[in-house]
């Protein structure tokens, strides 16, 4: 197919004939939810299982209304419910129209970290939240020590150089943090980064001890030594138990906000 098809004597857009053969197919309502929300559900799951990709221009209202069997202004509703949670966008102009979004990484690493962040301290402790790192951080330091080049040990060296340097509570933790992204950078998985940066700076922003002590500070960067070291060698198995190690020990050093009766190190 070409990229502007003739059709009754005018040009459509190949993208427009896709989406709307997406939304075609099998589409209900039931009375039990208002029209709006399950027009959003369908949409949103055509969207989340490919049907209708990234950049993909949706059909006009028209063209929903008549699928899905409802008003214009229900469709408007819908499109307005999903404008809002950044999954649509709407460009005015003769190459105007509604689009899906194409989300960038930092969006989603940010909308978790407000997420979880209003979870802290109710439904989401420390202890879950130290944990979700050694889930994640763990794995990653074993397959950072098999997929560093030359430019992740520099930069990682360079890290802590800066953390030895650096001076007082924000300094120190600002540079620890870095190390532990580059870590996450070496294993070449950007979606990675995206999960455990959040839980990072949420950690930092609200629970991180102000009376940790100087000496703490030193083990941190005697540990960050051992999980180079092991990255560099490519020695997976010591990176990973390196950098184990270094997350128990971490604890100390979080204020911890765990409901009454959980009992968990």
């Amino acid at each position: 197919m070409t990229r502007g098809s003739k059709t009754s004597g005018k040009v459509t857009d190949d993208k427009a004939v896709v989406s709307r053969s997406a939304v075609a197919d099998a589409l209900s309502l039931s009375r039990i939810r208002p029209a709006y929300q399950q027009v959003t559900d369908q949409l949103l799951q055509r969207i989340l299982s490919g049907s209708l990709a990234a950049g993909d221009r949706l059909p006009s209202e028209a063209e929903l209304a008549s699928a899905f069997g409802v008003s214009r202004s229900t469709i408007r509703e819908a499109l307005r419910a999903l404008a809002s949670r950044d999954v649509i966008r709407t460009t005015r102009g003769t190459t105007g129209g509604t689009f899906v979004a194409r989300v960038q990484l930092d969006q989603v690493s940010e909308y978790l970290e407000t997420s979880i962040g209003l979870l802290s301290g109710t439904d989401v402790s420390v202890a879950d939240m130290l944990e979700a790192r050694e889930l994640l951080e763990v794995p990653a330091a074993r397959v950072a020590a098999h997929r560093r080049n030359q430019q992740h040990l520099a930069a990682l060296r360079e890290a802590i150089d800066r953390e030895i340097m650096s001076r007082g509570r924000g300094g120190k933790f600002r540079e620890h943090r870095n190390f532990h992204g580059l870590v996450v950078k070496a294993t070449g998985n950007g979606l990675l980064a995206v999960m455990t940066e959040p839980v990072f700076r949420v950690l930092q922003a609200r629970f991180l001890d102000p009376d940790v002590p100087q000496e703490f500070w030193g083990q941190v960067d005697h540990d960050h030594e051992a999980i180079l070291r092991a990255i560099d060698d490519g020695d997976g198995d010591a990176a990973a138990r390196a950098m184990s190690e270094h997350l128990v020990r971490l604890r100390q050093a979080y204020r911890d906000n765990r409901p009454a009766g959980d009992d968990r190190d």
